[in-house]
């Protein structure tokens, strides 16, 4: 197969990528809206049913059709809770594995067409971390049994491919000397991983606000929240689940500067220059790191630490789109 072939081959698995990720987000928005509710009112209907069926039985009513249980089926079909139930958990996660699937092959036959890896701009940057992104989440899900993560971060991973293909879309070609080296392979790829679990510790912390507000408004005697929110678990779930995959990406991140330190040294003769891109990427780190150590010796949780965490998110989402677009430096070509 040519390397046109590869690259042509490459943009088709987008669009299937996006596709699959689009029909995923709604099934995963239906599963949270009503997928597990509408199990619940099924059980509810068919116990109903059943009680007013032994009621008939007790008088005398149903003779031998409500007894054998025929009254009980004709009573619940009539109500529609015995009709086809769409499982959107397990379609939801399908669409997520093909989708996953098809967007690996988009990064592997790019970088076969361009015989390099294929994060040299911002286009291919975009679609790695959205990878990561979805990948991280595939992995807290089977954990943590997180699926409620499952429409905000296919909802960001949608958003972000988009953006790359409408805006950023760069023709599979050569990077500029600074990127054709194999720090490449270590130092991109371990901001990749970073990232894509800070952005997933990013959708925890949101839902931590939309449910601790929820939970404040029934404490006070308010009507409580339904909807989607009623299958997100407590508030104090969400902040441990976001300072937990929050745990591991810090580390990568860590590693991802000193490594980017290491190949500024060999390309470009120093180690830190003050370039904004390493600033930010520094800022970024001391917000997470103050995180963490806020959490660990203060015994920060709940919504201090859950400002501190979406202002390091925050921090970071500039990192990437800000800095490369609103400063000019030696990092401008990503």
């Amino acid at each position: 197969m040519s390397n046109a072939d590869l690259a042509n081959l490459s943009d088709k698995l987008m669009l299937t990528t996006v596709v699959m990720y689009i029909i995923a987000l709604v099934a995963y928005a239906a599963d949270m809206g009503f997928g597990r509710r509408g199990a619940a009112t099924t059980a509810a209907a068919k116990a109903s049913v059943r009680e007013k069926a032994e009621a008939k039985v007790l008088v005398g009513a149903g003779g031998a059709a409500d007894v054998d249980g025929t009254e009980v089926e004709a009573v619940a079909d009539e109500d529609g809770a015995d009709g086809p139930q769409v499982d959107w958990a397990r379609l939801a996660i399908f669409l997520s594995v093909l989708g996953v699937g098809a967007h690996l092959g988009v990064l592997v036959s790019r970088g076969l067409a361009a015989s390099r890896w294929p994060w040299g701009n911002m286009y291919e940057f975009l679609t790695a971390i959205s990878f990561a992104a979805v990948a991280a989440f595939m992995v807290v899900m089977v954990r943590y049994k997180a699926r409620f993560l499952g429409a905000p971060v296919m909802f960001a991973a949608v958003i972000a491919l988009g953006a790359a293909n409408i805006w950023l879309y760069d023709s599979v070609g050569p990077v500029t000397p600074a990127l054709n080296s194999y720090w490449i392979a270590i130092h991109v790829s371990a901001a990749i991983i970073a990232t894509g679990a800070f952005t997933v510790a990013g959708a925890a912390t949101i839902l931590y606000f939309l449910k601790s507000r929820e939970e404040a408004r029934a404490g006070a005697g308010g009507k409580a929240g339904g909807g989607a929110l009623s299958h997100v678990p407590s508030a104090e779930t969400l902040d441990r689940l976001a300072m937990r995959v929050t745990m591991f990406a810090f580390p990568i991140w860590t590693a991802a500067i000193i490594m980017g330190a290491i190949w500024a040294d060999q390309a470009w003769g120093r180690y830190w220059g003050w370039d904004p891109k390493e600033i930010w990427s520094f800022v970024t780190w001391i917000i997470y790191a103050a995180y963490l150590h806020a959490r660990a010796t203060s015994g920060w949780k709940g919504r201090k630490a859950a400002f501190l965490s979406l202002l390091a998110f925050a921090a970071l989402l500039f990192n990437f789109f800000g800095v490369n677009y609103m400063f000019s430096g030696l990092h401008s070509y990503a």
